[in-house]
């Protein structure tokens, strides 16, 4: 939100989010309730020019530029080693926990997750179920196809259970500057409804 408010492009709202990042850290709690549940956060930020993927670990972060196609992420790190931009002491860091030797290509997920990033766009999880929906549309994705996706509950997508999905959000950022922007937003809870 401090991204949106303090930046007029992508690239600059990428810049906000890391100085702040920087400055202030991150973490509390994810849940309302007394269970401590924390994770750290990925973002998808778009103007009509241009969108970037950023996610962090702690004050470490690494960002991609979308160049093409689809792009989505799901409460786990999805950047592999297209890595446009990072932390200037990212590697260094992975470097000295022993989780990186230095050598070998750097891969981000890999590097700083416990996932095993060979398998994230295969294994059925919330990650690839998008990714396979937004590839089966991929070039004729509108906003009432996106609307459908975000609602999906088979996909996990749209969540049920112990953690439930409190809201989604679709935005039409057109490339001419001379038509708006069109934002929709859920106004309950389920995005289904």
């Amino acid at each position: 939100r401090l991204g949106l408010e303090r930046a007029d492009t992508a690239e600059k709202a990428l810049a906000v989010i890391v100085d702040l990042l920087e400055k202030y850290g991150q973490g509390g709690n994810c849940m309302e309730s007394h269970m401590v549940f924390t994770y750290h956060n990925s973002f998808l930020i778009a103007d009509r020019k241009e969108a970037w993927v950023l996610e962090t670990s702690g004050k470490y972060w690494a960002a991609e530029k979308v160049e093409g196609g689809v792009r989505n992420i799901s409460n786990q790190l999805s950047i592999t080693t297209q890595i446009d931009r990072e932390h200037p002491e990212l590697k260094e860091y992975a470097k000295s926990k022993g989780w990186w030797d230095g050598e070998k290509e750097f891969d981000f997920a890999a590097t700083y997750s416990y996932v095993n990033t060979a398998r994230m766009t295969t294994s059925r999880g919330r990650y690839c179920e998008g990714y396979k929906l937004l590839n089966k549309h991929k070039g004729s994705i509108t906003s009432e196809i996106m609307m459908q996706i975000l609602r999906d509950k088979e996909s996990g997508i749209n969540m049920e259970g112990g953690f439930m999905t409190t809201g989604s959000m679709v935005s039409v950022l057109p490339q001419q500057p001379n038509l708006p922007c069109i934002h929709f937003f859920t106004g309950t809870p389920d995005p289904a409804r």
